[in-house]
């Protein structure tokens, strides 16, 4: 019989995402962010050929440099001034916010798209290894995260990368309730 690991077990079936907005403004120190991205790097990653790369925000000057530099994007493509404020606050939430950027690599072998889905499995990845530390974690993206204007001028992205998602991570001020979750039967066919 395999070894089984019922805390871990535990962990998976009890996860939750904290929202962005709750999150506290204590973070991780450098050593602990290294190790959640190590861990985050353990993603399936087929013909290895690490298809993601990080961008740690930790500093608040960087921080509201990225929310400069989403409202003028937004503003230059006629967002509404309710929704570039609400969007430019997210920079704000958390203690730091990772930008997992999607990196996909010239192969004869892995499609693009399957690059692209190690990469969104390294953001679940990031939000349960900070979730399993004690920390408050949440994943988002936005409407600019496929904007290459943006993208090159915020984080330096080259063509075909795109943000696969911004993870928040911050002290937890509050516990949220759980959610509905799937309804099995209407999602698994038995064969």
């Amino acid at each position: 019989m395999p070894e089984k690991r019922q805390d871990v077990l535990d962990f998976l079936l009890t996860r939750r995402s904290r929202p962005a907005k709750t999150l506290g403004p204590e973070a991780p120190d450098r050593a602990e962010l290294e190790m959640l991205l190590t861990a985050a790097s353990r993603t399936p990653d087929h013909g290895k050929l690490v298809p993601w790369r990080f961008v740690v925000l930790s500093d608040p000057a960087r921080r509201a440099q990225l929310a400069e530099t989403t409202a003028k994007h937004m503003r230059a493509q006629g967002y509404a001034e309710d929704r570039v404020e609400k969007l430019t606050t997210t920079a704000g939430y958390g203690g730091a916010v990772i930008a997992v950027i999607a990196s996909p690599k010239a192969s004869a072998s892995i499609p693009v798209w399957e690059q692209e889905l190690a990469a969104g499995g390294v953001c679940l990845a990031l939000v349960n290894a900070a979730l399993a530390a004690g920390w408050g974690a949440n994943w988002l993206t936005g409407p600019l995260a496929r904007d290459a204007d943006f993208l090159a001028e915020a984080f330096g992205a080259t063509e075909g990368e795109f943000v696969a998602g911004f993870i928040h991570i911050g002290n937890e001020r509050m516990t949220p309730a759980d959610r509905d979750r799937p309804d099995l039967e209407a999602i698994v066919t038995w064969h």
